[in-house]
């Protein structure tokens, strides 16, 4: 036992070569880095922001048409929450369908051509998406939407008319754009996800005679499921920071309605700041920097609790 104690004392410790310690070195500082440039901006945030936030009334009325912060902010959360949902709501199924579809069904060369043209969409600039919403999607959709009036106008989703009457600049398709935004992200998470499934599983299940679907069900979406939760979570974060797209497309009146169609829509913090930054002055600065705090704090939860699912699904085992 003492010999043994004695050669590991002896042992020679690992030597570090100086490109170790110099890579070890950058790292850390990028680390850091990032760590303190999202402190400095959440500083920066906060200290522009507080004088918006503790503005009265008759300080910033003339602006936020006779409201104070809370009044002023409430409908651009909401308008912002709202469009971000329903666009993963319309992303999600697609994105988890053409990613099975690349993984599982395609061929693979068409799968590998498929995968590359989806991750393009993620490039296009988001200004690209703004003019395809406004010059073309808003106007084919015009009919659609007077059509879900005429039929389905009892339901308050639907109720009214869409924008004029002829062009559709409503909260539905400002969802629409920001769900093809979003798509590539999604399906990118999940595709890779579902290719990671292991495929002893994959093939247990179809040696006890299960279906390709079944096999899906059964083995693929319950290893999957975090990774698509976190996906999600991660769309969700990139389409509530989206401005210039839902600027161009959206014709908002800063009101709190669930009506996807109709004329009067509520806007989303990014688009409002987008839009009334130039011309603003004096305390309706800070007022919007504030509403930028407000929209920094809900992405980073948003990104933060997607971040828990990924470190939750590194203790997943197959097994399970």
């Amino acid at each position: 036992m003492s010999s043994t104690t004695e050669r590991e004392k002896e042992a020679p410790r690992p030597v570090r070569r100086p490109g170790d310690r110099i890579f070890e070195a950058l790292s850390t500082s990028a680390g850091i880095m990032i760590l303190l440039t999202l402190l400095g901006v959440a500083v920066f945030l906060t200290l522009e922001g507080l004088p918006g936030i503790t503005a009265s009334a008759d300080e910033i009325g003339s602006k936020t048409g006779g409201k104070g912060f809370f009044g002023y902010v409430w409908p651009l959360v909401f308008g912002t929450v709202w469009a971000a949902v329903i666009a993963l709501v319309i992303a999600v199924p697609v994105a988890i369908g053409v990613a099975l579809y690349i993984s599982h069904y395609a061929p693979r060369r068409l799968s590998s051509t498929l995968g590359y043209v989806i991750d393009l969409l993620a490039a296009v600039p988001s200004v690209v998406y703004g003019l395809w919403g406004l010059l073309f999607l808003s106007r084919e959709l015009a009919p659609f939407y007077q059509w879900l009036t005429d039929t389905f106008g009892f339901i308050p989703f639907f109720a009214g008319n869409p924008t004029g009457g002829v062009s559709a600049n409503s909260i539905l398709t400002a969802s629409l754009v920001l769900a093809v935004m979003v798509l590539p992200i999604i399906t990118a998470i999940c595709r890779e996800i579902f290719l990671q499934t292991p495929r002893l599983h994959e093939e247990a299940a179809l040696a006890l005679g299960a279906t390709r679907w079944e096999m899906v069900r059964l083995a693929v979406f319950p290893y999957a499921r975090s990774g698509i939760v976190s996906a999600s979570m991660l769309g969700l974060g990139r389409a509530l920071g989206e401005t210039m797209a839902v600027a161009m497309v959206l014709s908002a009146s800063g009101v709190v309605t669930f009506n996807l169609i109709g004329s009067t829509n509520p806007s989303t913090i990014a688009a409002n700041i987008a839009l009334q930054f130039p011309e603003a002055f004096g305390t309706f600065t800070n007022v919007l920097i504030a509403t930028g705090l407000v929209l920094f704090v809900i992405t980073f939860a948003a990104n933060f609790a997607a971040r828990a699912i990924v470190e939750r699904r590194k203790d997943f085992s197959g097994a399970n």
